[in-house]
């Protein structure tokens, strides 16, 4: 007969098992019940467009499960995103305008541009935080607005038109397809593989999840906590651009409401996927299948009209709520 503390230490590990499959389970069922409610949900169209949409914010929420995990937030993704799209597409139309550089070169700038951007103000917010003591949430929900207060003013209040010839070669960053798979899955897929590699394989990963567990510890353990929590918002500035870049050429436009709620969506993904809000633990692999999970939700209420459209951002607040009760009642 097995001792009573190795019983408990079984039960343990095949609790912490279930746990970790729990995002998988869910999204298999979902698949299912979709399945059922209307045949036109496995269709191979509609999954290639729900992963396509799901890209912006998978890639996003890769981002943000480092800044979660290092026991940070940011509520800025979404109006970071905006400004970026609106800058790109400014700069873009002035180079145009003053005919001086090829159609090619400067979408080739554009791209450059978002992901400058994305990663300086990534860093900034590092700075901010780790230099200037200020809590994330505050200054995350500062930038937020002082973000999308830019885009506006850049838009005059109305949208930013991306010049015709420049969209239409821009266009199949977004629409193209390798291998009968849209181009933003493929870039999702890349920024998750090496979101993983970095977060379960190098050094670096280790001192973010060491940084959320415990600070203070992971200063006396001689870790560099200011110059880990600053590269891992830089890290989620870079996802941002990335995700911007994808973005841009779907509409063509970026106007006052682009990237509205992105941080919404990003945070619900990463803790559906298993990573905890006080930070210490978490999986990339989780992400993005919070990430699925959640598209999929929307999808199914597109498909079947259960509820309204509308209430979609509802039913993403509801489930961070219900995570973080269950995470709160884990620990």
């Amino acid at each position: 007969m097995l001792p009573a503390h190795t019983e408990q230490q079984g039960a343990r590990r095949w609790l912490k098992i279930v746990v970790g499959l729990g995002p998988v389970l869910g999204l298999v069922a979902l698949c299912v019940a979709g399945t059922l409610l209307n045949p036109d949900f496995a269709t191979v169209d509609n999954m290639m467009n729900v992963l396509t949409r799901t890209a912006f914010i998978g890639i996003v929420a890769v981002g943000m499960t480092f800044v979660i995990i290092s026991g940070g937030i940011d509520l800025s993704v979404g109006s970071m995103a905006a400004l970026i799209a609106g800058s790109m597409i400014f700069m873009m139309n002035r180079l145009a305008m003053a005919g001086t550089l090829a159609p090619l070169a400067i979408v080739l700038a554009g791209i450059a541009l978002a992901l400058l951007l994305g990663a300086l103000f990534g860093t900034l917010h590092g700075l901010l935080i780790t230099k200037g003591r200020i809590e994330p949430f505050i200054v995350t929900l500062g930038t937020l607005g002082i973000f999308r207060a830019y885009l506006t003013y850049l838009a005059d209040g109305g949208a930013l038109t991306l010049d015709t010839t420049l969209n239409d070669l821009y266009a199949p960053v977004y629409y193209a397809s390798f291998l009968g798979v849209p181009v933003p899955i493929w870039v999702f897929l890349l920024v998750a593989l090496l979101g993983a590699i970095v977060l379960n394989r190098t050094a670096f990963g280790r001192h973010v999840q060491a940084i959320g567990s415990n600070e203070q510890v992971a200063r006396y353990a001689a870790i560099n906590v200011d110059a880990v929590k600053i590269i891992t918002y830089m890290l989620l500035g870079l996802c941002v651009g990335i995700a911007t870049v994808l973005y841009v050429p779907r509409l063509g436009s970026a106007t006052p409401t682009t990237g509205l709620l992105w941080e919404l969506e990003a945070i619900a993904a990463v803790v559906v996927g298993g990573t905890a809000l006080k930070g210490g633990e978490g999986r990339v692999i989780g992400t993005v299948i919070g990430a699925i999970l959640l598209s999929v939700i929307s999808n199914i209420l597109n498909l079947t009209s259960i509820i309204s459209v509308y209430l979609n951002a509802a039913v993403q607040g509801f489930v961070i709520i219900i995570v973080a009760f269950l995470q709160r009642s884990r620990r």
